[in-house]
């Protein structure tokens, strides 16, 4: 709602939470999470509905002072979709104005153009098996960063392998970002088959489980 031509810098939140990172190259450090609502696509093995709807309009100093609580200086904005809201810009904006170390976890079909470019993008490349591989948009990878970015493929079978390792090639992402992160799907049978295939890819990427799943189970949240 706009009041007198006054814009209210706030974001509609599902939960801000301290926990430890678990996935990515930054596995296993301490981090705070900025989980925001909502998000414009449906994959099917999706391990956070519950942010598609609800949450709650906070504004900025709030978060901020949830954060200056915690006294963590590595910060994930995520979701759901975060980009999809816009006044997460600004608010990425200054989170490193404050001096945090930001990571952006992204799905990939919103544009990464306006966001700072001191955060760090984990982009999450969608495979064929999440049903949303026709909305990856395409030129965030030209915008990707060899010593700052990552990408993420949640792979699921062995057509999400093929499809990865396509598109790592054709779009040079071992040279284009400082990470690749293949992510197989959350308790799947094949998973002693898809970490032999990274073994014997040859290829520059990382093997990416979700270590929080591990440690507090598939279905918690706030962790």
């Amino acid at each position: 709602m706009v009041i007198c031509g006054f814009i209210p810098m706030d974001l509609r939140i599902t939960e801000i939470f301290l926990s430890i990172q678990g996935e990515s190259s930054h596995a296993g450090r301490p981090c705070s999470f900025v989980r925001l609502t909502g998000c414009p696509m449906r994959c099917v093995w999706c391990d956070s509905e519950y942010t598609f709807t609800g949450g709650e309009r906070i504004p900025f100093e709030d978060i901020y002072a949830k954060l200056d609580e915690f006294g963590c200086n590595l910060i994930e904005v995520t979701g759901g979709e975060p980009l999809a809201q816009k006044n997460v810009f600004p608010f990425i904006t200054e989170l490193c104005d404050r001096g945090y170390e930001v990571l952006i976890e992204t799905g990939g079909f919103v544009s990464t153009e306006n966001v700072d470019p001191r955060a760090k993008l984990i982009l999450d490349i969608k495979c064929p098996a999440s049903g949303e591989a026709e909305r990856n948009h395409w030129p965030n990878l030209k915008r990707l960063r060899p010593d700052l970015d990552e990408v993420k493929f949640v792979v699921a079978d062995t057509a999400d392998w093929q499809f990865a390792i396509d598109a790592i090639g054709k779009y040079d992402l071992e040279s284009r970002c400082r990470e690749i992160l293949i992510s197989p799907v959350h308790a799947i049978e094949n998973l002693h088959e898809i970490a032999e295939s990274v073994s014997r890819s040859g290829l520059k990427m990382r093997f990416n489980m979700q270590l929080h799943k591990y440690i507090w189970g598939a279905d918690r949240r706030g962790v």
